[in-house]
């Protein structure tokens, strides 16, 4: 019997992000400073580090390995880019955060290079066993991330109803697995496509298998209708943790997503493409539309990333390596400008996220001119404004559509932007254009978090300008196994 070629380069990220997070458990019983305890947090980042150096040793071992449970390619190299940057960037943010609030530091940053792991074994897998795998190691992290303010009953009720709704989505796509298991004998993502290429497959095995693996990975990125869990969810989570559960999970979940149905169920794929379609429109009109009567600026952006999730699923829907591409720029520069807005949002709202509502943030501009300015770019960007990356990406996404003759989709997707304009535009009018409620002197920004803001603002505006050479990589790395 020929064993599977071990390759550690190959996976050589994900094994540093464990190492280091198992490290800080280990010393964490004999740190007993609480404030060593939060510096930990900066071993967390040097990890994470190590990792981005280590896709340097993994890109130059491309290929199947493992026996196809692990697939080194231009696409897992871009998103284990993505999941890394938004670690990063989630460190540098919370270490502040941690320090003032009564929640364990060494566990925060331990389970936010646990969940990252997660998220890099399912960019990387070959294999349905291996994708759930990552999908439970990213989910189970999250949940305890949800909750990590203890004495906080949102905080609470953030986590039990993301365990409970999520395991009921994890169960779904177990059973798809067992199906397409049953009916095509792999649950290789490319032994399933040759199965049902060869036509000797009972196809409704097929179809419902497909059917449950689309609703569970439809809830990871929270797709309408099976997004009411996320804005309850966001508002009670630490603002840090939904800065990130906006991001990591659901680029992930995409992740995942396109690599199944575009890998597996090609054979397929006008009727999945169909309900996605349908999936999309409702998700950008529910999320924009409802985003415009929040008055908290969490389940505000809750809402404004069930719209975003909408505008991935149009690129998705055109079911083209172009389309591929545009999602993939797109959930890049969503990371970057999301976080941004999250680490500000972070900072104004000091203890226990006691400052979240849109009328809190009145009269910034006249007091925190250099925050508030950051914060326009952000969400200017997230309202798709040229020259941001938000604009873009949109840009890229929906020509991607109207290439593919989905030009209802499309203007569904421009008609729902504008919308949004309506939302972000109010925050940056209260700042701008109402008496200060406060003096805002007790909100500085860490030097962590301003690192964050910097990098953030650096990608944010340098893909609104320069989008071309990551577009460019994006199509190169959009060609799936």
């Amino acid at each position: 019997m020929n064993l599977p070629v071990i390759n550690i380069w190959s996976i050589l990220p994900a094994v540093l992000l464990a190492v280091t997070g198992t490290a800080i458990m280990v010393l964490d019983p004999f740190v007993v400073d609480r404030r060593n305890k939060v510096r930990l947090g900066w071993l967390g980042l040097s990890g994470i580090v190590l990792a981005m150096v280590a896709m340097g040793p993994m890109a130059s071992n491309r290929g199947v390995w493992y026996g196809g449970l692990w697939w080194v390619d231009g696409y897992a190299i871009f998103f284990h880019v993505i999941f890394l940057l938004v670690a990063g960037l989630t460190i540098l943010i919370s270490i502040d955060y941690v320090r003032r609030e009564t929640m364990p530091p060494s566990e925060f940053f331990v389970l936010i290079l646990f969940s990252t792991t997660g998220a890099l074994l399912m960019a990387g897998a070959g294999e349905l066993m291996l994708i759930f795998i990552g999908i439970e190691i990213l989910s189970i992290a999250t949940y305890v991330l949800a909750g990590m303010r203890r004495a906080d009953l949102k905080s609470n009720e953030a986590a039990l109803k993301y365990f409970l709704l999520g395991s009921f989505a994890s169960a779904f796509f177990l059973y798809g697995v067992a199906l397409i298991f049953g009916a095509t004998g792999s649950t290789n993502l490319g032994g399933i496509a040759s199965a049902i290429q060869g036509g000797e497959v009972q196809m409704p095995l097929v179809y419902t298998s497909a059917g449950l693996m689309l609703m569970a990975l439809a809830f990871k990125v929270a797709l309408a209708p099976f997004h009411l869990w996320t804005p309850d969810v966001y508002e009670g989570a630490p603002s840090p943790v939904t800065g990130y559960m906006s991001v990591a999970p659901k680029a992930a979940g995409f992740a995942v997503f396109m690599r199944i149905f575009m890998t597996a169920f090609p054979e397929i794929q006008g009727d999945w493409l169909a309900i996605l379609w349908t999936t999309a429109a409702l998700t950008m009109v529910l999320g924009n539309v409802v985003a415009v009567v929040q008055t908290n600026i969490k389940r505000m952006l809750a809402y404004s990333s069930i719209a975003h999730a909408g505008y991935v699923a149009v690129a998705f829907a055109s079911g083209t390596g172009r389309g591929v591409s545009a999602a993939m720029f797109y959930l890049l520069a969503y990371g970057a400008m999301n976080l941004g807005a999250f680490a500000l949002i972070t900072v104004l709202a000091r203890g226990e996220d006691q400052r979240v509502n849109l009328d809190d943030y009145r009269g910034l501009a006249s007091k925190r001119p250099g925050t508030a300015a950051l914060l326009s770019i952000f969400l200017l960007s997230l309202a798709g404004i040229p020259g941001t990356a938000g604009f873009a990406g949109k840009f890229f996404i929906f020509s991607s559509a109207v290439e593919s003759g989905l030009i209802g989709l499309a203007v569904i997707g421009v008609l729902t932007t504008v919308v949004s304009f309506y939302y972000y535009l109010y925050v940056i009018v209260q700042m701008y254009m109402n008496e200060p409620a406060e003096d805002f002197g007790d909100a500085p920004i860490p030097v962590s978090t301003r690192i964050a803001l910097a990098i953030s603002a650096a990608v944010t505006l340098y893909l609104g300008i320069f989008p071309s050479r990551l577009l460019e990589w994006a199509v190169q790395a959009s060609a799936l196994n």
